[in-house]
């Protein structure tokens, strides 16, 4: 398959370190230029390009990039890309390193944000493990234990397609529905950060409180706050 990547920090290049030792064609961009990608690109064997072309480059993209960064994409990156291309966003919001953007502080839901501002339906993933657990902590299907990833997302064909990529990497894919239902892996929930199982994965995203999402927030923010300050 060919995957485009836009942003290449922990969690981008962790994703293109895994899919290209799966055979996968990887295409991965930041928004610093290609050419600032030349060691990733030599370890991996990715292509670095810019984020135009990672966004045309096949079947699924990856956006991978701090919340406060989505404004600021070109705004026709999705312009003539095919409506069956697979959009996935791994972001989270923390206002200490994004500022306080007033539509996630008023409710909505983080990457239903970032599809309005895009122009595309997305699928929420890889947000809530870290990236050292995504890179070393994938199991063959079956092995009890195996870490368990929440996927959120419209239309449910392209929900399906991210299932079956987090199966391949070797976490249980976990049907989480809809992009509506994303806000139960944002940081801070139940769900968020701690290796869970498929059995208590499904169990911490049930005991998710919306009303709570404030207390959720501020919590991983002074979380973030003092690894920053450590």
């Amino acid at each position: 398959m060919k995957i485009g990547i836009i942003g290449a920090g922990m969690i981008g290049g962790t994703l293109a370190r895994r899919w290209t030792r799966l055979g996968h064609e990887v295409f991965i961009a930041n928004s610093r230029g290609p050419e600032t990608l030349r060691e990733l690109a030599a370890e991996t064997g990715a292509k670095a390009v810019t984020p135009a072309e990672a966004a045309r480059a096949g079947e699924v993209v990856v956006l991978t990039i701090p919340q406060k960064a989505v404004p600021d994409l070109p705004k026709d990156l999705f312009a003539n890309v095919p409506k069956d291309v697979v959009v996935i966003d791994t972001g989270n919001y923390y206002p200490i390193r994004d500022g306080q953007i007033a539509a996630l502080e008023s409710g909505q839901v983080e990457s239903e944000w970032v599809a309005s501002l895009i122009g595309r339906p997305v699928v929420k993933v890889f947000n809530n493990i870290y990236f050292k657990s995504l890179l070393e902590n994938g199991k063959a299907k079956g092995t009890p234990g195996r870490i368990a990833l929440p996927v959120a997302g419209d239309p449910p064909e392209a929900r399906a397609k991210v299932l079956r990529l987090v199966d391949e990497l070797g976490f249980d894919p976990i049907d989480a529905g809809s992009l509506s239902e994303s806000w139960r892996q944002q940081p801070g929930t139940p769900s968020y950060t701690h290796d869970l199982d498929a059995a208590r994965l499904k169990q911490a995203l049930a005991q998710a409180e919306h009303g709570r999402l404030p207390e959720y927030r501020n919590a991983a923010n002074e979380a973030l706050k003092k690894y920053l300050t450590t």
